[in-house]
């Protein structure tokens, strides 16, 4: 009797509006390659798929349906929990388009948890994930957008943004893991040295990172050149983004 095949691993990323072109997919896309070896899908859901490498399953981006007049931006994530997400099935990895893959990835699909996501640098002892890289089973919590959906109101007031609500959300139910410590380092804590010596070191991966993030002040392109989008904190060029963040 054949040996039941293994479950499928999709790669999850999201790129809508004008804030990031077709190259940030498909250096991720060929990051994630160099990364993870053996079979896995790579889908991106987008509002425009032009320029996209012909290797990326492209689909739409699914409707949340909210009510008229609230705006769907800091909640888009929430639609990758779709009860049936394109008919996608498996287990899915998602990861921000401007992430940078530095270190190996098939552990992100075994490491232990029903959901894992990034726990909060700045913060510890909150519950709170960064959804930057997050891990689950496709259509196994369709009650994330349903509550969403059903109580937006409430679920605004409440959070700032869909990291905020999902984290709390699967906490609840007792579902919520994180990621090993310095698996997913943030390039603005743990890569810029530290003032003063930022004006004369360059940013470097810091030991043990897999996926790099980058959030609030850079995105790689910025890094490479040694340009913050904050006045007076000043960054030298990290050069290692451009071994890594390419096709």
């Amino acid at each position: 009797m054949p040996a039941p095949a293994a479950p499928r691993r999709h790669i999850l990323c999201m790129k809508w509006g004008s804030k990031y072109g077709p190259e940030y997919v498909n250096r991720l896309y060929a990051m994630v390659r160099r990364h993870l070896p053996g079979d896995f899908q790579f889908n991106c859901l987008t509002d425009d798929a032009s320029g996209i490498r012909p290797e990326v399953h492209c689909f739409p981006i699914p409707a949340l349906d909210l009510p008229a007049g609230i705006p769907e931006r800091g909640w888009k994530k929430l639609a990758t929990f779709a009860a049936d997400l394109h008919g996608l099935r498996g287990t899915a990895l998602f990861l921000d388009v401007d992430v940078v893959v530095v270190g190996p990835l098939e552990e992100f699909f075994t490491q232990p948890g029903e959901f894992l996501i990034i726990h909060d640098y700045k913060r510890p002892w909150r519950i709170t994930g960064n959804s930057s890289v997050y891990r689950f089973e496709l259509g196994a919590h369709p009650d994330v957008l349903e509550y969403f959906r059903s109580h937006v109101e409430e679920v605004r007031q409440r959070f700032r943004n869909e990291q905020a609500y999902l984290s709390d959300f699967l906490h609840r139910q007792g579902r919520l893991a994180y990621w090993p410590r310095g698996w997913c380092p943030s390039f603005k804590y743990h890569s810029i040295p530290r003032w003063p010596s930022n004006y004369w070191k360059a940013p470097q991966v810091p030991p043990g990172a897999r996926i790099v993030v980058f959030h609030g002040e850079c995105n790689p392109p910025d890094a490479l050149a040694g340009r913050r989008n904050r006045r007076f904190r000043h960054i030298e060029p990290a050069t290692w983004v451009a071994d890594h963040w390419r096709e």
